[in-house]
C-alpha cells in the first residue's frame, strides 16, 4: 500500500510538475520520457523508451551530458519550430555517471517573456511598497543594503534578525563610515515595529541648548520665539517605532540623565511643561567614539551606558574584512553608474589589488566618494589607476605586507587579551598583566567583541 502511494507521488511529479521531462541512461538510451514529452514530441511512450535519445528528440544533448558531466541550465533547445528552455542535469551515483535528466522549463519563448514579464511586475510592486514604506515610516536601507560575505558579516546579519523582534535597546559600535544607520534601519523594518516611525537624530549636529526641546519637545511659552502650540519632539515622532540616536556620544551630560528617566519610566515631559506623556519607543542609538572610555573620563553617565547596551553590534572596519572589498566596490559600481547614466562597468586588476591594499580609513563612504569621483573621470568602461582621484600611489605588494602586518598584529593582540580573560574575572588584574589601562581593556574587549 504504502510502495503504491509513492509510485503515485512520483508519477504525479513527472508528469504534472514539468512539461517535459526525459531521463537517459549512461549510453544515452531513453528510460523515462512523460506523457506532455510524449505529446510534444509526437511519439507513443512505448516507441521512445529504449531508443538512443538522439533517434526521439531534435537537437538534443542529453548524451553530451552524460559524456561531459556537467549541467546545463537554462539552455535553448530547438525542436519543432520553436526554442525551447531547458535543464540537463548528469545523474552520478557513488563517483559515477549512470545517466542524465533532462527538464523542459518552458514551452517556448514566449512562456519565457510572459514569465519574464509578471517578474517584473512584482518588482515594480515591491518597489513601490519599498517607497510606500520609506514615506510612512522614514526607513531607507534594507537588511539586503548590508553588503558582504566575510564571517562577520554574516554573523552580524543573523544577530540581527534574532534580535530585531524584541525589544532590546541596541548599541552600534564602529568606525566612521562603516554603515551603522543601515544596521539600525534594518533593525526596524525587520521588527514588530516596522511599519510605525523611525526617527533619526544626529546628536553631533544639535546645539546642547536646543537638545532637550528637540528630543522631548517644548509647550506653548516655554521660551522666547517659541511656537503656538508647542512642538512635539522626537520621542513623540517615534511613538510606537523607533528613534535612533547616531553619535550617542556626543550627547550632552544633562540630555543624558533625561533620556535615563524617559528609558526607565517610559514617559517624557516637555520643555516648560509639567505633565507627563506616555512614549513606547524602542531606542537604537550608534557611535564611533569608545564609550566606556567616555564612561571613565566622566563625560557619558555609566547608567546610561549600561542602559543602552543591552545588546552590541560592533561594525568591523573595512580594512578588518578584506574580502567584502571587490564585492562592495562592484555594488556601488552598479549603483552609482544606475544613477549617473555613465557607463562604466568594471575596475581594472591594479585598481581591485589597490581597493584590497588600502587601509581605507573613511571606510565604505570613502570607498563609495572614491568610485564616484572615478566614475565621472574614466574615459572607458573600466576604471584605471590613474582614474581615482586621491589614493596614495604605493604599490601593492608595499601596501600588501602593511596590511598583513597589521592583521597579524591585531590577532596577536585579540589573542593576548582572550588568553588573559580566560586567567581571571577581576579587569583590573588582567589590564595590570597587559600593561595597560583598565579604560583600554574595556575599550579593546568591545573592539574585539571578547
Amino acid at each position: 500500500m504504502i510502495d503504491h502511494y509513492k509510485d503515485e507521488i512520483i508519477q504525479a511529479i513527472t508528469e504534472k510538475l514539468f512539461y517535459g521531462l526525459v531521463i537517459v541512461d549512461a549510453d544515452g538510451i531513453i528510460t523515462h520520457l512523460n506523457d506532455n514529452y510524449c505529446r510534444f514530441l509526437q511519439v507513443k511512450q512505448s516507441d521512445a523508451i529504449g531508443k538512443h535519445v538522439t533517434e526521439v528528440i531534435e537537437n538534443t544533448r542529453m548524451h553530451t551530458v552524460v559524456n561531459s558531466q556537467e549541467a546545463e541550465m537554462f539552455r535553448p533547445q530547438y525542436i519543432r519550430g520553436n526554442y525551447m528552455i531547458a535543464n540537463r542535469i548528469p545523474l552520478i551515483s557513488n563517483d559515477k555517471i549512470v545517466g542524465s535528466v533532462g527538464v523542459v522549463l518552458f514551452r517556448d519563448m514566449h512562456d519565457l517573456s510572459t514569465l519574464n514579464s509578471e517578474i517584473r511586475h512584482l518588482l515594480a510592486e515591491i518597489q513601490w511598497y519599498k517607497n510606500q514604506l520609506k514615506q510612512q515610516t522614514g526607513i531607507k536601507y534594507f537588511i539586503h543594503d548590508i553588503i558582504g560575505s566575510s564571517d562577520a558579516i554574516l554573523a552580524i546579519k543573523e544577530n540581527m534578525k534574532k534580535i530585531a523582534p524584541s525589544d532590546l535597546t541596541v548599541l552600534i559600535t564602529g568606525e566612521s563610515g562603516t554603515g551603522k544607520e543601515l544596521i539600525a534601519h534594518s533593525i526596524h523594518q525587520l521588527s514588530n515595529r516596522g511599519n510605525k516611525p523611525f526617527i533619526s537624530v544626529n546628536c553631533a549636529a544639535i546645539p546642547e541648548h536646543l537638545f532637550e526641546s528637540e528630543l522631548f519637545g517644548y509647550e506653548e511659552g516655554a521660551f522666547t520665539d517659541a511656537k503656538k502650540g508647542g512642538k512635539q519632539g522626537k520621542f513623540q515622532l517615534a511613538n510606537g517605532g523607533t528613534l535612533f540616536l547616531d553619535e550617542i556620544g556626543d550627547m550632552p551630560i544633562s540630555s543624558q540623565v533625561k533620556l535615563l528617566r524617559v528609558l526607565q519610566e517610559g514617559e517624557i515631559q516637555k520643555l516648560g511643561g509639567s505633565a507627563s506623556y506616555k512614549t513606547n519607543v524602542r531606542i537604537i542609538a550608534a557611535t564611533n567614539l569608545p564609550l566606556y572610555t567616555l564612561v571613565q573620563e566622566n563625560t557619558f553617565r555609566e547608567d546610561l551606558y549600561y542602559r543602552i547596551n543591552m545588546m552590541n553590534i560592533h561594525l568591523p572596519a573595512l580594512r578588518e574584512r578584506p574580502e567584502d572589498i571587490i564585492i562592495l566596490a562592484n555594488y556601488l559600481l552598479t549603483k552609482i553608474t544606475k544613477n549617473t547614466g555613465k557607463r562604466v562597468t568594471s575596475f581594472s586588476i591594479e585598481v581591485e589589488q589597490l581597493f584590497k591594499n588600502y587601509t581605507w580609513p573613511g571606510n565604505i563612504r570613502e570607498l563609495e566618494n572614491m568610485i564616484q569621483s572615478a566614475i565621472f573621470l574614466a574615459d572607458s568602461e573600466v576604471i584605471e589607476w590613474e582614474d581615482l582621484p586621491r589614493i596614495p600611489k604605493v604599490t601593492p605588494d608595499t601596501a600588501s605586507s602593511d596590511t598583513h602586518l597589521k592583521t597579524i598584529v591585531r590577532n596577536a593582540e585579540k589573542q593576548a587579551i582572550k588568553q588573559a580573560l580566560q586567567t581571571t574575572t577581576d579587569k583590573k588584574i588582567v589590564a595590570k598583566k597587559l600593561g595597560i589601562s583598565l579604560s583600554t581593556l574595556y575599550e579593546k574587549i568591545n573592539e574585539h567583541q571578547l
